[in-house]
């Protein structure tokens, strides 16, 4: 069981929700949600009549805490409209039953108890910190460039297809082109300077994450 804080205009913990055995507790504006980020498991932000007021909170709410485990309510036309670039970690829609909610919470409180620190020469990513960091230094990543990072350390030498990384970095319900995983490929290679080749290009197929530079 974990602690859960529910954001919302009305503050009013929607049914699914209130029969889960999680200690639930709600506030209404994204001042209070910050006082409150530290002392609990999970945040629920509900998008459920305003979408835009529910990507303003989260995204300030991820800008305030890098490492805090968002879950997005969404009503189902909804879903295409929304994109990792929000901030959230994951989403469930509203018409969704109680286990359904179970699940994506259980979900979000393993994922933080496994974090780890992925390393490798000068690069290294702590999960649980949602932090980047280059010879000791913060790298500035947006939220897809450090999951984009952060998936290829985890995958060492393993080649992986742009249709891959769009599914494991942007998501299945991704609805842009595989074009948008080499603009965001080039954007954190030039935040690595000259590490840029830990990200290497395997011709025709995708990228790989490699601990040997190719002789110049």
């Amino acid at each position: 069981m974990g602690t859960v804080l529910f954001v919302s205009p009305g503050a009013t913990i929607p049914g699914a929700l209130s029969l889960l055995s999680h200690a639930t507790s709600a506030v209404a504006t994204t001042a209070e949600a910050i006082t409150r980020m530290d002392t609990v498991d999970v945040t629920v932000v509900d998008g459920r009549d305003d979408l835009s007021w529910a990507r303003a909170v989260t995204t300030t709410l991820r800008g305030a805490r890098a490492n805090v485990a968002i879950l997005l309510l969404v009503p189902p036309g909804g879903v295409p409209l929304i994109g990792r670039e929000w901030g959230f970690t994951d989403f469930v829609a509203d018409t969704s039953e109680p286990a359904e909610f179970d699940a994506r919470i259980r979900l979000l409180l393993r994922s933080a108890g496994d974090a780890q620190i992925l390393a490798f020469g000068p690069i290294r990513v702590d999960e649980a910190a949602y932090l980047a960091t280059l010879s000791g230094e913060p790298l500035d990543l947006t939220y897809t460039e450090f999951e984009l990072l952060r998936y290829l350390m985890a995958n060492p030498g393993r080649v992986l297809t742009r249709e891959v990384l769009l599914s494991q970095v942007w998501g299945y319900d991704y609805y842009g082109g595989t074009r948008t995983v080499d603009v965001h490929v080039r954007r954190l290679r030039a935040k690595l300077g000259q590490f840029d080749w830990y990200v290497g290009t395997v011709r025709n197929v995708g990228y790989r994450f490699t601990q040997t530079r190719k002789a110049m």
